[in-house]
């Protein structure tokens, strides 16, 4: 029978065999169950979703157009040369003004002299500073008791205007319509879309004179700034009918 010696024994330098007790495994390791993943409640999902709508909600928003322009209300005399005050006239007279429209904040008001007035009856005017040629103003002529017919007004307004004459000129598309507004004032709108420039006028007739509001602004122009423009073309209104 074969003898089991003790590993201590073999290799002990001692000259005695002593033995020792047998060495004790040491346990197994016990491996800790990994539990499966699990998903989050519904309602924390839902909470989660709800935080981010409002987040979301109340993230500011871009500011329209309108927000961008601010307008000041510019009130106009239509004074004859005969009366008018010499330059800048009488417009802060609210109490004597006889039409009004919207001006956008930060354009110039171009003095207009008593001999532009007598010639062409310009009576106001206004212009974005950035471009000059981005404009609004306003010309009356009197002794007009009603509207002609839209085509004849167009062509009698463009007899004293150059620059009119060479945008119908050299327009892709002139078009026209009638409105009235609540009051029942009758209104023709005209729209001139031109190679190089826009056109919207705006022609009424009230207390014995014809009344010509013209928007005016190069292609570049119209198209950044066009919703703005158009609402200062929709604002002017004579007294009375606003």
């Amino acid at each position: 029978m074969a003898t089991i010696f003790s590993p201590s024994a073999i290799f002990s330098n001692s000259s005695s065999a002593t033995q020792r007790p047998p060495l004790t495994p040491a346990p197994p390791k016990t491996h800790l169950p990994i539990p499966a993943p699990t998903k989050p409640p519904i309602t924390t999902t839902l909470l989660a979703s709800t935080l981010a709508a409002t987040i979301l909600s109340s993230a500011p928003t871009v500011p329209s157009l309108a927000a961008d322009y601010p307008y000041q209300i510019y009130y106009g005399t239509a004074a004859s040369a005969a009366n008018y005050g010499g330059y800048g006239g009488n417009s802060s007279k609210k109490d004597s003004a006889e039409y009004v429209y919207d001006v956008p904040q930060g354009w110039k008001e171009r003095l207009v002299s008593k001999v532009e007035k007598g010639t062409n009856g310009t009576d106001s005017e206004f212009y974005n500073p950035k471009k000059r040629s981005e404009k609004e103003y306003l010309t009356f002529l009197s002794g007009f008791r009603q509207l002609a017919p839209r085509d004849v007004v167009l062509n009698n307004l463009a007899l004293s205007d150059v620059d009119l004459q060479d945008l119908i000129a050299s327009a892709d598309n002139v078009s026209s319509e009638e409105k009235k507004d609540d009051k029942g004032q009758l209104y023709y709108v005209y729209e001139i879309d031109g190679v190089a420039a826009h056109s919207l006028i705006s022609v009424t007739c009230a207390k014995n004179k014809l009344y010509a509001h013209f928007v005016n602004a190069p292609t570049p122009e119209w198209n950044m700034d066009k919703d703005m423009l158009r609402h200062v073309h929709e604002s002017f209104k004579t007294v009375g009918s606003f």
